[in-house]
């Protein structure tokens, strides 16, 4: 322990007082490395190590003094003063040398402290970079959605005028369109009916003229033989009187025993008639192209492509119906049926 004031009774205790000063600055030195080494280091910490080590300089200095002290004095040991001297300089060597080595530490602490500033300083500059990108990119978005918005806002608009002319010009379309349909049904009505008695005339112009017998008791068509002309006359009759399943069975009856005469044609054809009148329109249309297929070159043909056309119109076949019809236009344009087909053709939508 350091002990107060200086000892006269000789040199020995002279040089203990003095090794335990040097013993107490040097447990002073190593104490305050060691705060500095293991302890959380900080500035005001390396502040008051130099403070320390400054006045640890000064006792040093005192020790000198008090040393030159001792040799005048008058002592005549002057091996014992070489010793202390010896001494005291290799404690004071040794004390610099941990002097330096701490001012050296402290100097390190000092150093990573500040590199430890600038490391925390980068960092912080990089978040807060990264969270004005992220705050900027967060925006953005709803830049977008406004500036979207903005382009959409005049077309929307547009759009929706538009939208409400079209209801309109609908709603007026609707309404012609009705009126439209209402008229075209009474047209048609009133076609159906004009296009059965152009039939019943038709029918009845031709067949006087084919089934009048002449004196040498044969029909009036070259080739057909009594019992044929009168066995289509009860099937016509029939027809005429309207009744429509007798007048098929008879001419079907002539077909099979006379298949090949003038009036062949003529029985296909009202076979198919006989169907449309009942409105069984698939069987009449079948019936029709046989009197087509078979009979291609029977008067009966622009009839039969005329009632093919009607037949799938009333089946709502308009594309059938347009093309059996412009074929009677085109195929047979000095026709009675071509006319009936050129009217059915302009009510067709």
């Amino acid at each position: 322990m350091y002990r107060s004031g200086i000892s006269h009774s000789g040199a020995g205790s002279s040089v203990e007082v003095t090794l335990d000063k040097v013993n107490w600055i040097k447990g002073s030195i190593l104490l305050g490395a060691g705060l500095l080494l293991f302890g959380c280091a900080t500035v005001e910490d390396v502040q008051i190590l130099d403070n320390d080590l400054r006045r640890l300089q000064l006792q040093m200095n005192t020790i000198q003094s008090q040393l030159s002290g001792i040799q005048k004095s008058g002592q005549k040991d002057d091996v014992l003063k070489k010793e202390i001297a010896k001494e005291m300089a290799s404690y004071q060597k040794k004390n610099q040398e941990e002097i330096a080595a701490q001012q050296n530490e402290i100097q390190k602490v000092k150093s990573d402290l500040s590199l430890r500033v600038e490391t925390l300083q980068s960092e912080v500059r990089v978040i807060s970079t990264g969270l004005e990108e992220y705050k900027d990119y967060a925006k953005r978005p709803s830049r977008e959605i406004d500036r979207v918005k903005e382009d959409l806002a005049p077309r929307m608009k547009l759009l929706e005028e538009r939208e409400k002319a079209l209801t309109e010009r609908e709603k007026l379309q609707d309404s012609q369109f009705r009126a439209l349909e209402e008229r075209l049904k009474g047209i048609e009505d009133r076609l159906k009916a004009l296009d059965g008695k152009i039939a019943t005339l038709s029918s009845k112009a031709a067949e006087p003229e084919r089934l009048s017998p002449t004196k040498e008791a044969s029909p009036e068509i070259k080739g057909v033989s009594t019992g044929a002309g009168d066995l289509y006359r009860d099937a016509y009759g029939a027809f005429q009187k309207g009744n429509l399943e007798v007048a098929r069975r008879k001419f079907e009856a002539f077909l099979k025993q006379y298949p090949n005469t003038d009036l062949s044609d003529n029985a296909q054809f009202w076979i198919g008639e006989t169907y449309y009148l009942k409105k069984d329109f698939e069987k009449a249309i079948l019936e029709y192209e046989k009197a087509i297929a078979k009979y291609p070159e029977g008067d009966k043909i622009p009839a039969a492509l005329l009632k093919q056309g009607l037949s799938f119109l009333e089946l709502g076949d308009k594309t059938n119906a347009k093309s059996l019809l412009r074929r009677v236009v085109e195929r047979y344009p000095l026709t009675e049926q071509a006319e009936v087909a050129k009217k059915r053709l302009g009510a067709i939508k």
